[in-house]
């Protein structure tokens, strides 16, 4: 059975549907490790296009925008479990946290991409997002729904429960999984902003998202280079994955993939050439 932002996968590698079964909680499935991503390819073209261009491009718009192409490339990374069922993401969405004026105050809502989406209309979207949402006078959605649970003694117990029994049949209106910033294909968090390392954010057992990532503070690390050890400014990620949607090897490849975009962000400024579809 279809769910309003998913395909059933049918045809999944039986490794994974059973792994589903015997890994019924998101929690159990946590794969978590660090990526460190190149930070001066990334500097060098933020200052390039502000200075030919005038535009301003942030690590995170970047980061998304490579997430977003790599996605392209390997569409399973938009899978979620949800009772026992693998199934393919019908739209992309990354949920993100947005301080509000004063920054101690914080909200969480989402922003839809789509796969044609290049590092300019991926930063477009992020700026809009954050403008629209840091305003201590505007609630989005996600919040407004949260205060309406919490306006009455017992609904807030009864809504979720509720949710969360529709969530898991399949049955959650549309409408509640637009709002709701546990319905994503990827939780993102800029602690960087608030000079703080990353960490390995835990995926929601309710709701869809299968992947989390952290941008931490900037630090250098080692690496070896043909005979000798260099030493290379990088921006570290915390990432949690949900082992029951692809396989290590499968992820290993993705971040593989992304490094490289990131390493020449310029190749984001064109739509793919390609999006490859997931199996169902």
């Amino acid at each position: 059975m279809n769910r309003p932002d998913g395909k059933r996968i049918k045809n999944a590698d039986p490794m994974y549907q059973v792994a589903a079964f015997i890994m019924d909680k998101r929690v159990d499935s946590m794969n978590m490790i660090t990526v460190d991503l190149p930070l001066d390819p990334m500097n060098a073209y933020i200052h390039k296009v502000r200075n030919e261009r005038g535009m301003a491009l942030s690590p995170m718009g970047l980061l998304l925008a490579g997430y977003l192409r790599t996605a392209c490339d390997f569409p399973a990374l938009n899978r979620f479990v949800v009772n026992k069922r693998i199934y393919t993401r019908t739209e992309f969405c990354a949920g993100l946290v947005v301080l509000k004026a004063g920054g101690e105050e914080g909200t969480m809502s989402k922003i839809y991409f789509d796969m044609n989406d290049t590092v300019f209309d991926v930063q477009r979207k992020i700026d809009e997002y954050i403008e629209k949402n840091r305003n201590v006078e505007n609630n989005n959605s996600t919040d407004k729904m949260i205060k309406t649970l919490l306006s009455i003694p017992g609904l807030c117990s009864f809504g979720v429960g509720l949710f969360k029994f529709l969530d898991r049949h399949g049955m959650l209106p549309k409408k509640i999984i637009d709002v709701s910033p546990f319905h994503e294909s990827l939780l993102i968090s800029n602690l960087a902003s608030i000079r703080t390392n990353h960490i390995y954010h835990h995926v929601y057992e309710f709701g869809t998202t299968s992947v989390g990532i952290t941008m931490g503070n900037p630090r250098v690390v080692p690496r070896l280079s043909r005979d000798e050890v260099v030493f290379e400014r990088t921006l570290p990620l915390g990432v949690v994955m949900d082992e029951r949607i692809c396989s290590g090897s499968y992820f290993a490849a993705a971040f593989k993939r992304l490094t490289a975009y990131l390493k020449n962000p310029a190749l984001l400024e064109v739509p793919p050439a390609e999006i490859k579809r997931d199996i169902t």
